[in-house]
């Protein structure tokens, strides 16, 4: 509660790298390297900054090149956290040593074990649910209670889902096995590929659509894409997404798969206390209210409101397995569905 208590003080405003690169390395700045896209989280950081004073320097970009480019500045590299998706990238940038390990009582405490590295190199801020997405017209959800349904020869022409290079498949994947075991998925996987309506292709948002356009009858996606879309500007996206509904598989089991976004501190953070305060700032209550209304995420910490939108979703059973096990796991996952014929 310390940290917390510091983060009371002065106001100033965020701004990002300048074209040099050149970035003050003092206890009044830190420095993110964000897989977040700029809207879905600089509102988040200008509150950090109006709450301490400490100026944000923010970089946006791919996830993985994120990773790449901390490697190729090495001991050089002014960045002080990595704000990235999916617990196989933050896995990945753990095992390639680019980040330290960090003990509060904040981070601890409030973020569940199975959602953080046990030796503090990461934490999840947000909880991101993949689970089924239908047309109610063409498919009965009493019939789909597990995601292994999906293997049913009824379901034939019937399912969309993105590639086996997605890593939030290759992470659904590793998880499943974690639960149910290799042979058990790969046949699953097998009978998928044998119901897909076509070849996987696109992001979540296009299978959505391809449900509400007809050419399948079933997605898998996560659901703050069809939350984004069901509070789009777009009249069409939003038609579209108010034809899908939300099926939670596995609820009287294992539940429906979850990851998440989260962060870590740079092994080489020149503003390591900066750093350390913001870590804490993103886990507040009023941080986690912000995530989960803005960018409709399932909050971390206990207790905190979800955005109506997915309350709309309802209620549902997440995974409770290791996601430092499905980062991991998602290599192997990846060789299973190749060998599955899922492109």
């Amino acid at each position: 509660m310390k940290l917390i208590s510091m983060l009371l003080v002065a106001t100033t405003t965020l701004s990002g790298f300048a074209a040099s690169n050149a970035v003050a390395q003092s206890d009044e700045v830190v420095n993110v390297y964000s897989a977040r896209k700029e809207a879905l989280i600089k509102p988040l950081l200008d509150q950090f900054t109006e709450s301490t004073g400490i100026e944000v320097n923010l970089v946006t970009g791919n996830a993985d090149a994120l990773i790449s480019r901390m490697q190729s500045e090495g001991q050089f590299s002014p960045v002080d956290i990595l704000l990235t998706t999916d617990a196989g990238r933050l896995v990945r940038a753990q095992e390639a040593g680019l980040t330290q390990a960090i003990q509060l009582d904040v981070l601890t405490q409030g973020v569940p074990a199975h959602l953080r590295d046990e030796a503090g190199h990461w934490y999840a801020l947000t909880k991101r649910a993949r689970p089924l997405m239908i047309n109610p017209n063409k498919v009965d959800k009493a019939d789909l209670t597990s995601i292994f349904d999906l293997a049913k020869p009824h379901y034939k022409d019937q399912i969309c889902v993105r590639s086996s290079s997605n890593i939030y498949n290759q992470s659904m994947v590793a998880a499943l096995v974690l639960d149910a075991g290799k042979d058990k998925v790969e046949n699953w996987a097998e009978a998928v590929v044998d119901n897909m309506a076509r070849s996987p292709k696109g992001g979540d948002r296009d299978q959505i659509k391809a449900v509400a356009a007809g050419q399948c009858s079933i997605a898998i996606a996560n659901t703050y894409y069809l939350a984004g879309m069901l509070s789009s500007d777009d009249p069409t996206e939003k038609a579209q997404a108010e034809q899908v509904e939300v099926v939670w598989t596995d609820q009287d089991s294992f539940g429906t798969h979850i990851n998440i976004s989260g962060a870590a501190v740079a092994k080489h953070a020149p503003n390591k206390d900066a750093a350390l305060q913001l870590m804490a700032f993103m886990i507040t209550p009023e941080s986690q209210q912000w995530y989960a209304q803005q960018n409709h995420e399932y909050p971390v910490l206990e207790g905190v409101e979800w955005s109506p939108l997915m309350q709309a979703f309802g209620e549902f059973k997440p995974q409770s397995v290791s996601l430092k096990a499905v980062g991991k796991g998602n290599a192997q996952a990846l060789m299973l569905m190749d060998r599955a014929g899922w492109k």
